[in-house]
């Protein structure tokens, strides 16, 4: 995995509820589950505590090491294809993605990234993150020129790079591309090895025209399931807003735990993880998490 300092609200097993922050440095063998937790009617269940949750590790129950409440800040990335075919929508897509920064938490470290030939960041390097919704929009009309071809996948490297720079306790990427990539450095292979390394959370938006041959939803939509994430395919560009403005919303009711499993042989196997909610009332809900990971051979942590 990915190293970084989580640093939160934190309820913490075996600790009395007084103590509400704590610090938990990510080591090798830690695994991370960001969760979404909705009824039978598709409302989000909100106001859960830790003892709510249980995880099975190859069907072993494991003691939960942190747990993060819904709507604590995160760091988020948005990774926009800005090559030539998407000049057209270019400002649709800077005001769908001021309306995300809109709905987010105003504590959040929001910073943008896009991608033709080359990836290029659209804040200035001394304030890398903004939670500021019209600092974003004016640095998105500055920095976007559509032109040239898709580096889709050194987009991915430099967004999970990017993100390490963040301080928020939760790492969060949304791709906005039709999936395809005729640029890039970096082997789709490297990123997926990268990705599923890693704790974050990918939401992808595919941004489709039909025309495209080389379109390639089926990539983003693995992208998001494997991390626990979402995949949209929004009808036309017009819905983007739409789209991120739900996964705005998403964001903010998710939970996230952590544990570090009892077995830690780096076996290079496939561990499925299983996790159980205990919600008020008894009543039904339904949980959306990554399925498992391997526990890679080389001491790191990957998800499948």
């Amino acid at each position: 995995m990915l190293g970084l300092m989580l640093t939160a609200r934190v309820m913490a097993v075996g600790v009395s509820p007084a103590v509400q922050e704590a610090q938990f440095s990510t080591r090798a063998d830690l695994v991370v589950l960001h969760l979404s937790v909705k009824d039978r009617k598709g409302a989000y269940v909100s106001n859960l505590t830790a003892d709510a949750f249980s995880v099975l590790d190859n069907k072993r129950p494991q003691p939960i090491s942190f747990f993060v409440d819904q709507d604590a800040p995160v760091t988020v990335g948005v990774l926009i294809d800005s090559s030539g075919s998407m000049a057209a929508n270019r400002d649709l897509m800077i005001a769908a993605v001021t309306s995300f920064a809109e709905n987010s938490n105003r504590q959040d470290e929001i910073f943008a990234l896009s991608f033709n030939d080359d990836v290029n960041a659209v804040l200035p390097s001394d304030t890398p993150f903004t939670a500021d919704p019209e600092t974003l929009r004016r640095a998105l009309l500055a920095a976007i020129v559509p032109r040239g071809r898709t580096a889709l996948y050194d987009g991915i490297a430099a967004g999970l790079e990017y993100l390490e720079r963040g301080t928020r306790p939760r790492r969060v990427l949304i791709v906005i591309s039709d999936g395809g990539d005729n640029a890039s450095r970096t082997t789709a292979q490297k990123i997926w090895q990268q990705t599923q390394g890693s704790n974050v959370l990918v939401y992808t938006v595919g941004v489709i025209d039909e025309l495209e041959t080389e379109a390639n939803p089926k990539a983003l939509k693995r992208l998001a399931e494997v991390t626990g994430g979402e995949s949209f395919r929004p009808r036309s560009v017009h819905d983007v807003d739409m789209v991120l403005r739900r996964i705005a919303t998403d964001i903010r009711h998710a939970y996230t735990i952590g544990y570090v499993p009892a077995n830690t042989d780096h076996d290079g196997k496939f561990h499925t993880v299983q996790v159980a909610v205990r919600s008020p009332g008894g009543q039904r809900v339904a949980v959306r998490t990554r399925t498992g990971y391997l526990a890679g051979d080389d001491g790191r942590r990957s998800q499948p």
